[in-house]
């Protein structure tokens, strides 16, 4: 950890990571805010304003927003002299500010009835007001129809004296001339933004359409009502854009804001044109009428503090190099916590974990800041924990899955394979071999016991242990095999007998020869090669030595392309994740092809009869207990495969449940909180291996939430916004980092071909949805059946085969509905959108998988009928 070469990867590290966030924010020259602008839009509800509740801002309150807006513009505009605003104008007065003032009208009549006559009475009393506007946008919303506002105008210039107009975006006033001549003015909305244009050609758009409107109405004058831009919200795309350039984006940010800004004020006085920016102060409340961005238009935050620099160059971030400082600071904390116990890792494994490790820490600061910028509600507060939390997991999954990339590439040596020497030397304890066998067909267990029967091992015993077998024409031909193979084999039937698998090898250990030191378990389907013993029993010569295994491996890959994609998948956890683990004496042990020392056995109890994993629980305790195991990952013995996906998925979700199991009975030791000879290494292995498991039930409630989410955004399309892109970026960096992984590894490391790689892939997100229901009740329940997978079993037709996928077919066709729906009911498809409807349609891929696959388990043809899949309960 502290090499002189980890100093240096560190630093370059550091001085790339300081040079991308300088680059990103390097300053922007603009032309400086004048001294006075022309006219703010003047809102002052506060931060706590609810329209409902109409809890509107005291006269104390307005009249230091107006204290505050005092010598830094001409006027201000209003748009309702509802309550308190309409005191607006007199307090304006005090500080010599100018007033357009605004009559708010809508479909409510009675409210109509009572804001007109008030808005008359308030624009005779006070001579500051130079213009008003009756209604704002009530041609856009059809919020009035066209004789109503103009009988409203042409009584408000009755009764006035001051030029009446209403405010209207460009595109209203171009369809509707009639409607020019009831106006004094045209008060023209020109927000660039709204109409996806880029920030750096939205200011010659507005003047565009001033000029445009100008000539069109020539001799009418043209005022722009509202001109801004928002400093925060979703990124919106240009829905027509001319055929000669391509679409444009407009993308909201505090610093495109102030670049918006300050190039349309420089530019004004060369164009003539009455404004008012919109606005003067954010707005919260706007959220629930025009989406997340509806609070961002302000010069000034919600608490009165400009946003933006109004004289220097612009920068994106300001205060970028604290930010970066603490990344870094993050970054090295990890990267540290990586590099422990790594000595056998080569310079470019950790110049890797380096990079990945600031990847981590820059994500997770950018998150945080993007996220605290953010006007935060209680529910906004709570999605924020939820994120955090989110966030973390997702990063402790991406970093695991780094060290486990790093450990498998970039290492010296492996210093813990075995060495498989041959048992010249006289070395032949004697073992005890346990073949538990349920419903098993006789001509499978005659293959395996024909090939037990030719070990070039010249001490061992075979005991078949058939249990709860109801069919005495299933059980009785096994005894007659045994018979046929000799005295070294051993048959007992046993029914009933509690404890599934682990049962019956505890009621092995008790007819186990008293002379026996070791015991293997194969599983009935396995048919082992002669060396397999004289090979691996020489490994016990280490005392220390509880456990020797060899990997799962299967001998059925060629008969179908569903076997073929099942047989790609479980190679990497064989050649990969195995042989990691096994550096550490962090194996996970499983109940095939595994020798076991019989007296650490019996030390630690047996086999647990309480857990469906009892293969992996039971090296668990021997490690608690300080031994050691040896995996090597030559292969010494060839079973059969699920043969229909509903069987590979009931298998995985045995071992993910009884991972769940196996962390709830030992998370005392896990932590340390309990006395465990388990070391730091197999602890990090442990909690490292199921990571990627538990991150599948997070992302099955994630689904969940995304669907609900997109739910709302198809019924309330302007109220719910698209969420930030940072809810979407994890999780999609997530998956491309595990898709290159597996990728890059099984190319590499397995040495597979490119097709093998894809069916791991697709056969690996096929059991996601599988693993994370298993890893939720594995959480919520305790005694979960044993569910038993069956071997040369008929295949499912293809309707069967669809039926066992019947939840994920329904979670493809939600999300996939979903990401169409989003499509379809947003106006504008922005950058966040296209985001999340890409992280939907990413999210639907596990479903998709599984749907292939069991298609194609239904399409297979094998070996007759033998059995059905059962469901064994615990007597």
């Amino acid at each position: 950890m502290f090499r002189l070469t980890n100093y240096i990867i560190g630093i370059a590290v550091t001085l790339i990571s300081l040079s991308l966030w300088a680059l990103i924010n390097e300053p922007e020259e603009s032309p400086a805010w004048p001294q006075r602008v022309m006219g703010f839009s003047f809102s002052p509800m506060r931060a706590d304003f609810e329209p409902e509740e109409k809890n509107y801002p005291s006269v104390e309150d307005i009249e230091q927003d107006i204290k505050l807006l005092a010598g830094k513009t001409v006027a201000i505009r209003t748009y309702t002299v509802e309550d308190t605003l309409g005191e607006i104008p007199a307090i304006a007065r005090k500080y010599n500010l100018n007033v357009c003032l605004g009559a708010w009208l809508d479909e409510d009549k009675e409210d109509n009835a009572v804001e007109f006559p008030k808005f008359i009475r308030v624009a005779r009393h006070n001579p500051n007001i130079v213009r008003a506007i009756i209604g704002n946008e009530t041609q856009l919303h059809g919020m009035l129809k066209l004789d109503e506002l103009i009988n409203y105008l042409e009584e408000a210039r009755e009764k006035l004296w001051i030029p009446v107009s209403t405010a209207e975006p460009a595109h209203i006033w171009l369809k509707h001339p009639e409607l020019v001549k009831h106006v004094d003015f045209i008060a023209v909305q020109i927000l660039p933004y709204w109409e996806g244009k880029d920030v750096k050609h939205a200011v010659d758009h507005v003047f565009g359409v001033v000029k445009k409107l100008r000539e069109t109405y020539p001799g009418k004058p043209v005022i722009i009502s509202e001109v801004g831009w928002p400093s925060n919200g979703r990124t919106r795309q240009e829905r027509e854009p001319p055929p000669d350039r391509p679409r444009q984006s407009a993308v909201a940010s505090k610093a495109n804001q102030a670049m918006f800004l300050r190039n349309f004020l420089a530019r004004v006085p060369n164009e003539n044109v009455v404004y008012y920016i919109m606005e003067a102060f954010d707005q919260p409340w706007k959220k629930e009428f025009e989406g997340a961005v509806g609070a961002y238009w302000g010069v000034y935050n919600s608490n009165r503090e400009a946003k933006f620099e109004f004289i220097q160059p612009i920068v994106p971030i300001p205060n970028w190099r604290v930010l970066a400082g603490i990344s870094i600071v993050l970054a090295i904390i990890t990267f540290a916590l990586l590099l422990i116990d790594s000595s056998t890792l080569r310079g470019h494994g950790r110049s890797f974990l380096a990079l990945i490790s600031y990847f981590a820490a820059t994500a997770v600061v950018w998150i945080v800041y993007e996220y605290t910028s953010l006007y935060l509600t209680v529910g906004s507060i709570i999605i924020g924990i939820l994120l955090v939390f989110g966030m973390v997991g997702i990063l402790a999954v991406l970093l695991a899955e780094a060290h486990e990339w790093a450990e498998a590439i970039w290492y010296k040596k492996r210093h813990r394979l075995p060495d498989l020497k041959s048992a010249a030397d006289g070395y032949f304890p004697k073992v005890s071999i346990h073949v538990p066998a349920y419903n098993e067909p006789p001509e499978m267990l005659r293959e395996t016991l024909t090939a037990l029967a030719h070990l070039d091992y010249p001490d061992y015993e075979v005991l078949v242990i058939d249990n709860n077998t109801k069919d005495a024409a299933v059980w009785q031909p096994l005894q007659a095999i045994c018979d046929e193979l000799g005295s070294r084999f051993h048959f007992y039937h046993v029914d009933p007998l509690a404890g599934f698998k682990a049962g019956a090898l505890n009621y092995a250990m008790e007819k186990t020869a008293s002379d026996a030191e070791l015991i293997a378990v194969i599983d009935s389907d396995y048919v082992v090669s002669p060396e397999w013993l004289r090979d691996l029993v020489p490994q016990f010569e280490n005392e220390r030595v509880a456990i020797v295994q060899a990997p799962q491996d299967y001998r059925d890959q060629e008969q179908s392309i569903f076997k073929s994609m099942c047989y790609s998948e479980y190679r990497g956890f064989f050649f990969i994740g195995m042989v990691t683990r096994n550096e550490r004496n962090a194996i996970i042990q499983h109940g095939t092809m595994t020798l076991i020392r019989k007296s650490v056995l019996q030390e630690v109890n047996g086999w647990a009869e309480w857990c469906i994993t009892e293969d992996a629980e039971l090296g668990f305790r021997i490690f608690e207990n300080g031994y050691e195991a040896i995996y090597t990952p030559t292969s010494y013995g060839k079973g059969l495969m699920p043969d229909t996906f509903n069987d590979y998925k009931l298998q995985r979700y045995r071992w993910a449940y009884g991972a769940v199991q196996i962390l709830k009975r030992h998370l005392r030791s896990l932590l340390g909180r309990e006395k465990s000879r388990l070391t730091n290494g197999q602890r990090y292995h442990f909690v490292a291996g199921w990571l990627p498991w538990f991150a599948d039930s997070v992302n099955l409630f994630f689904t969940l939430a995304a669907i609900t989410w997109s739910a709302g955004m198809m019924l309330f399309p302007r109220q719910v916004d698209p969420p930030l892109i940072i809810f979407a970026i994890l999780p999609l960096s997530l998956f491309c980092f595990k898709m290159a992984k597996i990728i890059y590894l099984y190319r590499t490391t397995v040495n597979v071909s490119l097709k093998h790689t894809i069916f791991a892939a697709i056969a690996g997100l096929a059991l996601s949805h599988t693993i994370a229901v298993a890893v939720a009740f594995g959480f919520l329940t305790s005694n979960k059946p044993f569910f038993r997978t069956p071997k040369m079993k008929n295949p499912n037709r293809i309707f069967r085969a669809v039926i066992d996928a019947r939840w994920e077919i329904l979670f493809a066709a939600v999300l996939w509905g979903s990401a169409y729906g989003v499509w379809i009911m947003q106006e504008e498809g922005g950058l966040d959108l296209k985001f999340w409807m890409g992280l939907l349609l990413i999210q639907s891929l596990s479903y998709v998988a599984a749907i292939f696959m069991a298609f194609i388990s239904g399409m297979q043809t094998l070996h007759p009928h033998q059995g059905e899949n059962e469901l064994l309960q615990a007597d």
